[in-house]
């Protein structure tokens, strides 16, 4: 049976996992990746695994063959862990971590997490680094196996809209984007009708590391998600990606039923305003 490893673990869990072999990937860019990174972590980043063109850009490759191939060439093997390096404290941090976890999570790889602080949070912690060099050329041998466990397609979204008592939906995007800003190409501006706000990065410290769970909780308290309640939580961003950040932090503190809508608004507002509303 595979074993299952937390969706986040701390500098210590970290190392320990390092040491052991795991897999690594840093989803840095790789100019920052080649000025270093943790010794033999690949650079990667979420393009490589997703559609590429609107209106499905944020979604995960569709065709599950070259998907598996992808994740085999990076070395995502069915029994080694996987931990994923990112860059929480940069201003250009959109939750890449968090997305590729979600990412390998809904293609039934259990062992992937992320290091709660990313490559500063090693750093301090002493970790050895390299600069550029070539990349492992170890090959996996990932079979996907796929779950809806932690993913929301739009049709769905759009029947549950004002069917569902206990459905909250979550905008993780900036508060002038939920407002209307459209600085990512979105075709419309907005958000869906009864979503509340939680910018994803209001979950960080200063330093990149994650919040405590009860500061966490209290957060989230204030805007209507309660822990151990019966509550449907999907969540959207532009592309799925810092609304895949939000999901992994919320699955990993032990809140149950939290969907990804990995669409999101490039999919939504590509979409007649008649079927799929925004409201600013």
């Amino acid at each position: 049976m595979e074993k299952t490893t937390p969706w986040i673990v701390d500098v210590n869990a970290a190392q320990q996992l390092i040491e052991a072999g795991a897999t690594i990937l840093d989803v840095r860019s790789r100019i920052v990746w080649g000025f270093g990174h943790v010794i033999n972590a690949r650079c990667v980043n979420w393009q490589d695994f997703s559609q590429k063109t609107l209106p499905d850009k944020g979604k995960l490759l569709d065709n599950s063959q070259v998907l598996e191939q992808l994740l085999r060439q990076i070395g995502i093997s069915n029994n080694n862990p996987v931990i994923v390096v990112g860059n929480p404290t940069s201003p250009l941090h959109f939750g890449e971590e968090g997305r590729i976890v979600w990412m390998l999570r809904t293609l039934g790889y259990c062992q992937a997490t992320f290091v709660d602080g990313g490559q500063q949070a090693l750093v301090t912690a002493g970790v050895a680094l390299e600069m550029w060099g070539s990349q492992p050329q170890q090959v996996g041998d990932f079979r996907i196996n796929r779950t809806t466990t932690w993913e929301i397609q739009a049709d769905q979204l759009q029947c549950k809209l004002n069917n569902s008592p206990d459905l909250i939906i979550v905008d993780n995007r900036e508060a002038r984007e939920y407002f209307g800003a459209t600085p990512y190409g979105e075709k419309r501006g907005g958000h869906i009708p009864g979503a509340v706000h939680f910018y994803f990065k209001e979950l960080l410290q200063p330093n990149g590391c994650l919040l405590s769970s009860e500061q966490i909780d209290y957060k989230l308290k204030l805007v209507g998600i309660e822990k151990g309640s019966d509550q449907e939580i999907i969540t959207y961003c532009t592309g799925g990606i810092r609304s895949a950040f939000f999901v992994a932090v919320l699955v990993n503190l032990g809140y149950t039923n939290v969907k990804n809508y990995a669409g999101s608004m490039w999919e939504w507002s590509q979409a007649e305003s008649s079927s799929h509303p925004l409201v600013n």
